[in-house]
């Protein structure tokens, strides 16, 4: 008799476990969801926040401390939107010349990419030519870019090649440096272990020291896509020829007292940076986003 019941016992509290278990599940399921919720609202609502903070700064100081004559410093938001922006006139002349300005940007920062990798390959290879490379090219970093653009306008002139060549000089520097970097951040312990495989140095390069020097790479990218937007905005600026970028805008609506048209300009410039950092962020995530994720679930 006290066996049955021990067996009915049993079997009710496998039932009342596996009721638990049912109904646990959506209740994990729930708090997944609001866990969920709760990330994507810390993520998005304090940039928000912020954003309407500024705006609202921004109207203060046009309407509160701007008299109207002088307002023409700092158009309202609302102004900007419906003369920069819904003005198809306006729109598309800035969108123009933010093309011209990208391909420059873009061609500027495939040159600086490949004498990047080749010239930080070498000095990986060799610490002669690393020694002999590395100060000339922190010279040409420490070199104010305004110092030197007379010089780039009388070597090649002041079109398109110009403004090409300010591009290569400001983004050259992070992606050797990077580069650089990662491939020398290589564990020793395993170039002991290619050395007792008798690997090659295009082995060793190809197998160990690119794969190890890629989150290192993609961080010089990011840097140096940035900064080849810049340089494309500057060098557009001062060297007037050629197809119209978004500098010869920002200097003719500055020269003519267009704030509306200006700060349309202005933000369509930040808006081409982030598009760029973005862009090469999402291939960082592609090119080594799983190695990411390995490395911190085993931490």
């Amino acid at each position: 008799m006290s066996i049955t019941q021990d067996n009915e016992q049993q079997q009710i509290s496998t039932v009342d476990d596996g009721a638990d278990t049912d109904s646990g599940a959506p209740v994990l399921g729930g708090k997944k969801r609001r866990r969920t919720a709760a990330d994507i609202a810390r993520q998005f609502l304090p940039p928000l926040f912020l954003g309407a903070l500024i705006v609202g700064a921004w109207y203060y100081v046009s309407y509160g401390l701007l008299t109207e004559e002088r307002r023409f410093l700092l158009r309202p938001p609302h102004e900007i939107l419906q003369v920069g922006f819904l003005d198809w006139d306006h729109f598309s002349e800035i969108l123009q010349a933010l093309w011209s300005s990208t391909r420059v940007a873009l061609i500027g920062l495939t040159i600086s990419i490949t004498i990047g990798f080749f010239l930080s390959t070498i000095m990986s290879q060799t610490k002669i030519v690393e020694r002999a490379i590395f100060p000339y090219m922190v010279m040409l970093q420490a070199i104010p870019i305004l110092a030197i653009v007379p010089l780039i306008g009388f070597w090649w002139g002041y079109g398109t090649t110009s403004r090409i060549a300010v591009c290569v000089i400001i983004s050259l520097f992070p992606i050797i440096v990077n580069t650089l970097f990662g491939l020398q951040s290589a564990e020793r312990g395993l170039h002991d272990l290619f050395t007792l495989h008798h690997a090659s140095r295009l082995t060793r390069l190809r197998k160990l020291m690119f794969p190890a020097a890629r989150p290192a790479i993609f961080a010089g990218l990011r840097i140096s896509a940035g900064l080849s937007v810049i340089g494309a905005i500057v060098g557009d600026y001062f060297f007037g020829q050629g197809a119209v970028g978004i500098g010869q805008l920002l200097k003719r609506y500055s020269s003519r007292l267009e704030g509306e048209e200006l700060l349309a300009a202005v933000i369509m410039s930040s808006a081409l940076g982030v598009v760029v950092f973005l862009f090469f962020g999402w291939l960082q995530n592609v090119a080594i986003g799983k190695w990411h994720e390995s490395s911190g679930a085993d931490s």
